[in-house]
């Protein structure tokens, strides 16, 4: 019994190499997160790949972890939710060969309050929620510095920046780190929360409904992944292409206005 054991792990690293031996290429399988950036796919993207013969499968994740395991694994052929801030640090942090292949329109994160209609109400004891993650608390914390609430340390790094770094809570507001996927439903308790933009949208929330957004930085800006092996691959030329067509850019004109558009979507917009 122990010898079977012992060899299963090896069966199904075998089981694994036949399936992916077997898999046809021209079937894609995409992870992304619910809402935007999986409508994003739907609308404008699969129609595209579908169109040159690929058979396009989503899979929606509920949290920022899996998707990269997933990719990495082999699950999956890309992964579209993240900026190259996070892509970077997590790849990095669990030996994952994982690659960036193309940016994306992306949703600001911004500020949201069902109790308040102006920033100006902040005072003593203001809760506020914010990502628990170190890459998207930092985005938070940058905001919360430039409005005056905190006061940041001197000299840190605007990407790195985390609760240790406050060096002054001028407003003596109250911060409140959650998972990602529940800071739209922290609006029913906090006074303000900051949400992603694919949580905020994929909750019901607008854009034009926040306090205050974000100007995106290329850091922050979201993109499709990939394994670095693949990167080279057609299938990935193909994605990447479809994300840098013109079709494509319709397609965020007409649904996605409010997102920030990519420098090759500007570049497109100014050859009209």
């Amino acid at each position: 019994m122990h010898r079977i054991l012992r060899t299963l792990p090896a069966l199904f690293a075998f089981a694994f190499v036949l399936g992916a031996q077997a898999k046809d290429p021209k079937e894609l399988v995409i992870g992304t997160s619910a809402g935007p950036y999986a409508d994003q796919i739907k609308l404008g993207i699969k129609p595209i790949l579908e169109r040159q013969g690929y058979k396009v499968k989503l899979v929606e994740f509920n949290d920022y972890v899996q998707p990269n395991f997933a990719l990495a694994e082999g699950a999956l052929d890309a992964n579209v939710f993240q900026h190259i801030t996070y892509l970077t640090k997590f790849a990095a942090e669990h030996k994952l060969a994982l690659a960036p292949l193309v940016t994306i329109p992306t949703a600001p994160i911004a500020i949201y309050s069902r109790k308040h209609k102006t920033l100006a109400d902040v005072k003593e004891g203001t809760t506020v929620a914010l990502p628990n993650d170190p890459t998207n608390q930092a985005r938070a914390l940058v905001l919360l510095d430039k409005l005056g609430w905190i006061k940041l340390r001197a000299g840190v790094d605007p990407i790195r920046a985390s609760e240790k770094d406050v060096a002054q809570n001028l407003k003596k507001i109250r911060l409140l780190p959650l998972e990602a996927a529940q800071l739209p439903r922290s609006l029913q308790d906090a006074d303000y929360a900051f949400v992603n933009g694919n949580y905020a949208l994929a909750s019901g929330l607008k854009l034009s409904e926040a306090l205050v957004r974000e100007q995106i930085s290329p850091a922050y800006v979201n993109l499709v992944a990939v394994r670095a092996a693949d990167k080279d691959k057609q299938f990935a030329k193909d994605i990447a292409a479809a994300y840098r067509s013109r079709e494509f850019l319709q397609v965020t004109n007409q649904h996605f206005r409010d997102y920030a558009k990519t420098d090759y979507q500007l570049a497109l917009e100014s050859t009209k």
